[in-house]
């Protein structure tokens, strides 16, 4: 699919290191103390199920908490589904504070002093955490949107596939030809290596689909809403749509100094601000991004499958309610896939029985939210974050709209091409 990392997150943690809405349910149910064996675990009295208790690494607080808190809520969604199960999966949540020492002391406390046998996270400083996790051979689940740490260790299970930050695909030049877009602007921020790969790369993306690209700066001040200059310059440049790896701020920013600009933008394409993240902003940021496309790399609720209604109602059942987040969708497949691993490990599962079933998983279908498709997710060279497969909203009024022939819209890995 289009790289879908969490930029607001990823550059969060660049500027942490530098320097050194969510939706309607706020934090979580589930308790921050437990007691338990080494393996924390009991079995079940009910075949087929027992009870787990599991930490959940995150960015709840801090600069990039805006994009991943959410996570949680997800989580909780997903032991809804694991008590259907037969499955009673207790959590204790860990905040990284969008700290890299933060993220390792707390991963630390998770594995000594709360003795979980596995680590879930969606977490813009899991990198900080990576190397103790694999040193205690703690297996991780999770969303790989730092660093390059779920392509070289053996216990960090993607649940989209493994992160490759410099690699290129179609998909995005296949998404702005599809929006009528012929002269194409992309930004990133200079200190954050994947927003500024990621701005490269969707560049060299276009060019592929033989569109022109009239703008490139991958070197765009983090956080910076002094946009105007960049304006001016897309303006003269004729640009006609542009792809943002930036966070929403920026984003919007430049998308209303466009318009001001009397830019007639074909296509404002961004990777973050589906559901709540966006309807619950606030209404400049509601306003800003009117008409504007977001991609997903999963289907969206709108598409009322079996699968995303499963998701809605499952988050419902625990508390959450509006248009699913990023977060919400991957806390949810997180549980998912432990689910699936635990199919294979008994009632009483350890550290070392879990890494090895989720080593074993080669057909993963993300709960059916990828539309029947699969991967496999032990293939760290070839597979990229789910099939380079894409789909594409569109925000009118409060309403995000299915966009035709992009739900989803899938590319392939260009050879040989790289974003740096």
């Amino acid at each position: 699919m289009l790289k879908r990392s969490r930029l607001i997150a990823a550059v969060a943690a660049a500027t942490v290191l530098v320097g050194a809405c969510s939706s309607s349910k706020s934090g979580s149910s589930t308790s921050n103390t437990t007691t338990g064996s080494s393996s924390a675990t009991t079995a079940s009295s009910a075949g087929g199920g027992g009870t787990l208790t599991i930490g959940v690494l995150g960015d709840f607080t801090g600069a990039a908490a805006s994009g991943n808190k959410t996570y949680i809520n997800g989580i909780d969604a997903g032991l809804v589904l694991a008590k259907r199960e037969g499955w009673n999966i207790k959590v204790v949540q860990a905040d990284t504070a969008t700290s890299p020492g933060t993220a390792l002391s707390a991963a630390q406390k998770l594995v000594t002093q709360n003795n979980v046998p596995i680590v879930l996270t969606q977490s813009a400083l899991a990198f900080a955490a990576a190397p103790y996790l694999n040193q205690h051979k703690i297996p991780v689940i999770g969303v790989a949107e730092d660093s390059s740490e779920w392509q070289t260790d053996l216990n960090m299970f993607a649940v989209g596939g493994a992160l490759h930050i410099t690699a290129v695909t179609t998909t995005f030049g296949l998404i702005l030809k599809l929006l009528g877009a012929t002269n194409v602007g992309s930004l990133g921020y200079g200190i954050s290596p994947s927003s500024a790969d990621s701005a490269k790369g969707e560049a060299k993306s276009a060019l592929a689909a033989g569109l022109k690209n009239g703008y490139l700066n991958s070197n765009f001040p983090f956080g910076s809403t002094n946009v105007q200059p960049v304006a001016i310059a897309m303006k003269n440049a004729g640009v006609d749509a542009f792809y943002a790896s930036v966070d929403p701020n920026t984003s919007f920013s430049l998308i209303d100094a466009l318009r001001q600009q009397g830019v007639n933008l074909k296509a404002a394409i961004l990777p973050d601000g589906y559901g709540a993240d966006t309807l619950q902003a606030g209404p400049g940021a509601l306003q800003s991004a009117q008409n504007v496309y977001f991609t997903l790399g999963f289907e969206p609720a709108e598409m009322n499958t079996p699968a995303t209604k499963q998701l809605v109602a499952d988050l419902a059942a625990s508390g959450t309610t509006g248009v699913p987040t990023y977060g919400e969708y991957n806390g949810y497949v997180s549980i998912g896939l432990l689910l699936q691993a635990l199919k294979s490990t008994g009632p009483n599962p350890t550290s070392a029985s879990l890494t090895t079933a989720l080593s074993n998983i080669h057909s993963w279908d993300g709960l059916g939210l990828w539309g029947g498709r699969t991967i496999d997710l032990n293939d760290r060279t070839n597979v990229l974050m789910t099939g380079e497969c894409s789909w594409v909203t569109k925000l009118v009024g409060t309403k995000f709209e299915l966009v035709p022939h992009a739900t989803p819209i899938c590319g392939s890995v260009i050879p040989g091409e790289t974003a740096g």
